[in-house]
């Protein structure tokens, strides 16, 4: 037996394949308890279960057909696909800014492998410009893939390295800077980038996508153009997050590094900022600034690259009934910085108020941040606050956990000295902390109220 044709599938699935004399890459009418469904069987993933028969329908998205429920199925033709990214020179024109495009991993522009089920990004300018044409319309660009991996898998290595590459890139003189990066830990990354990047004299924009280029849906070619257009025609010159702004392909937003979150897993208008507003809306070829605030773009090629990075730092998301050995662990093992994401304004349970007193006597540095997100820490309100600043907690004002944690690292791997670290930490670099949170800065939503129903009906929906 033949097992190219029956390619990932085993146990009922393949039986069921076998039954009807039917194969991978075939053109198909599946009848089944459940409905009559025509598409492309795929080949399936090898990890994935032996249960189900997977169809690419016409309308471009995938399902999983339970084989038990599996009637008969007709095969109507045969082509096989390989979803490879078509590929051409990119187009050079002496009159338009020239973009470096640093890869990381994500999926940016790419294709799936059906075989192990995994994202295969595009990457080099001709696979980008086979994939998005529409670039060649905006810039010139040039890629240079830095590394290929989840983007969980980003640490101080890649962060240096990004680091060391943008600052190389704007000495050489280039127009502007796009780094495709995954987008779970994009906001991480971003933080980093403010510190170790700092006075660019040109857009650094960080861009992802939450689906790949093969699905009907992907967010991925309207992200990269908007990214594009910001590094080569703005004039921001800030380290900013693109991404889908509504739900809708419509715009995209530009999010200033240190005040940006993922918020949603899935949806692609995930990342937003928090405590503040955005800094612009852009399309692939307009800019509509929110706020007027920001860095602007300078004829120079001057930067400051910093890239020093303390690994022994963690973030401690306080919780009720929290344990003293959650903080003496770290003590224990040699942390030198901890940062506190705690209730309300900034507090923590009684419990930890000795191994705080603890870590202070140890030389670790230790702040304070909310877990609600939005919102200051205010440590001289309640007896709590003023207790665990006796044991040498630094209140972080609004900085976000993330961020702070990044700047922790960033201050610690500078000086030991303490006074030091505080004075680095609570002095604003790059919009992480905010005198106030504008009254658009706080807004959510709650669904279900009449009023809200209305105006998503009326303006979202």
């Amino acid at each position: 037996m033949n097992d190219d044709i029956y390619k990932g599938y085993r146990g009922i699935a393949r039986d069921a394949l076998v039954k009807f004399n039917a194969k991978v890459w075939s053109e198909v009418e599946i009848t089944s308890s459940k409905g009559v469904f025509k598409g492309v069987i795929l080949p399936r993933s090898e990890i994935a279960d032996d249960k189900h028969i997977v169809l690419k329908m016409i309308n471009g998205y995938n399902i999983g057909i339970a084989a038990r429920f599996v009637e008969d199925i007709k095969e109507t033709g045969y082509k096989e696909a390989h979803y490879k990214i078509p590929e051409s020179e990119f187009p050079v024109d002496a009159e338009k800014p020239r973009v470096v495009l640093f890869g990381t991993g994500g999926t940016i522009a790419s294709r799936l492998d059906y075989r192990t089920g995994a994202v295969i990004p595009a990457f080099t300018p001709g696979e980008l410009y086979g994939a998005v044409p529409e670039l060649a319309d905006i810039c010139n660009l040039r890629t240079e893939k830095l590394f290929g991996i989840f983007s969980e898998n980003m640490g101080p290595v890649q962060y240096r390295a990004t680091a060391e590459a943008i600052g190389r890139e704007i000495k050489q003189g280039v127009d502007g800077i796009v780094v495709g990066h995954g987008t779970d830990t994009m906001h991480h990354t971003a933080a980093i980038l403010s510190f170790m990047v700092q006075h660019s004299p040109v857009p650094i924009v960080l861009v992802g996508s939450q689906r790949s280029s093969d699905r009907p849906s992907s967010d991925a070619a309207l992200n990269l153009r908007c990214a594009a257009f910001t590094a080569a025609h703005t004039d921001i010159a800030e380290i900013v997050v693109c991404m889908f702004g509504p739900t809708s392909d419509k715009y995209n937003l530009l999010h200033q590094g240190t005040r940006v979150r993922k918020m949603h897993s899935s949806y692609r208008s995930t990342f937003r900022t928090i405590g503040d507003t955005p800094i612009a809306m852009v399309s692939p070829d307009t800019l509509i600034p929110i706020k007027q605030d920001y860095r602007r773009r300078r004829s120079d090629c001057g930067v400051l690259i910093n890239t020093a990075f303390e690994e022994r730092v963690a973030i401690v998301y306080y919780y009720p009934n929290m344990q003293p050995d959650m903080i003496d662990l770290l003590v224990d093992n040699g942390y030198r910085g901890i940062v506190i994401a705690g209730t309300g304004l900034g507090h923590v349970n009684k419990p930890l108020y000795d191994p705080l007193q603890r870590a202070k006597e140890k030389g670790v540095a230790v702040y304070m941040t909310v877990q609600t997100l939005w919102g200051y820490v205010q440590m001289y309100v309640y007896d709590t606050g003023r207790d665990i600043m006796e044991r040498g907690v630094v209140p972080a004002g609004n900085m976000l956990p993330e961020v702070a944690y990044m700047k922790l690292c960033w201050a610690l791997g500078q000086t030991s000295d303490l006074e030091r670290v505080k004075e680095l930490m609570l002095t604003p670099i790059a919009g992480e902390l905010t005198e106030r949170e504008p009254p658009n800065g706080y807004l959510i939503f709650q669904g279900g109220i009449p009023e809200v129903e209305e105006f998503i009906a009326k303006h979202i929906l």
